[in-house]
């Protein structure tokens, strides 16, 4: 004996259907939005009419031939290395959380015997977006990095 396809069968499969469909796109959305802000720019209009002015100033940088590497030590201060940089140099640094659950904390740096720079202060474990600047009387470098 089979059973007969009704009106009720129907509308259950509709709405079983509809309701997983509206579940994953609520599930989606909300990770979307919690997950990143999704501002890049500002003003995209503004930022491309200063694009040219970045480019010269990346090649600028790029001229220095320096290149820094950050690391942590096992105290969380950070050691940066600045590679092909003048003994006379300086280093500051910014921290930014990615995901903003952490306040951004500005770093200030000593630099060592060995010519590495050392954080005055240990960074919080996790996940940071380090903008390290490396300046020389009017030539820098600024260098952005993340840091597991």
């Amino acid at each position: 004996m089979t059973k007969k396809f009704t009106g009720k069968h129907m509308a259950t499969i509709l709405v079983v259907g509809f309701g997983v469909v509206v579940a994953v796109n609520f599930t989606m959305a909300s990770l979307a939005t919690n997950g990143f802000s999704g501002v890049v720019v500002e003003n995209s209009y503004v930022a491309s009419q200063k694009y040219n002015g970045w480019l010269e100033e990346a090649a600028r940088q790029e001229a220095t031939g320096w290149d820094l590497k950050a690391t942590r030590d096992e105290d969380g201060r950070l050691v940066v290395e600045a590679l092909g940089a003048p003994s006379t140099a300086q280093l500051t640094g910014h921290a930014r959380h990615p995901l903003g659950h952490r306040v951004d904390r500005q770093l200030a740096f000593v630099r060592g015997e060995d010519g590495r720079f050392t954080s005055s202060e240990p960074l919080d474990a996790g996940r940071w977006t380090l903008r390290l600047t490396l300046s020389d009387g009017d030539r820098k470098r600024v260098v952005e990095t993340a840091l597991p």
